[in-house]
């Protein structure tokens, strides 16, 4: 099941974030519960700072492994929308494409060769939406 709390004043579609879901679990054969907050740049900095010790927005943060939340910064991804000249749709499937695969035990910041493996998964799955 996919939870989505949007607290942005924007839309958001939930459909499309339910089916970027089902194609990255079904892919992967995981089953399991995700939330996802939607949020500002304010809620994200403190929750970047609190979290890893980092004061500065971020676009995407994964808690916990084996499924659980994923928070994305509304503005950080519409401002990597344009900087990468890209959709917001597109920015949005990867940012939590790269939120799910960091749930399932995915880290790039672990070495290289994992780095390597977890853009590649990110492609795979880009391609499919």
């Amino acid at each position: 099941m996919i939870e989505i709390n949007n607290l942005t004043e924007n839309k958001i579609d939930e459909d499309f974030i339910k089916k970027i879901a089902d194609k990255v679990l079904k892919g992967e054969k995981k089953e399991g519960n995700i939330s996802v907050a939607i949020v500002g740049s304010g809620r994200m900095r403190k929750l970047n700072k609190k979290y890893r010790k980092k004061n500065r927005v971020t676009d995407v943060l994964a808690f916990g492994e084996g499924l659980g939340e994923i928070v994305i910064c509304l503005p950080v991804l519409k401002k990597n929308a344009k900087r990468f000249n890209s959709s917001f749709e597109k920015e949005l499937a990867r940012v939590f494409i790269h939120g799910i695969l960091h749930l399932l035990g995915y880290n790039h910041e672990k070495s290289e060769e994992e780095g390597k493996k977890m853009r590649e998964k990110e492609e795979h799955y880009l391609k499919k939406i």
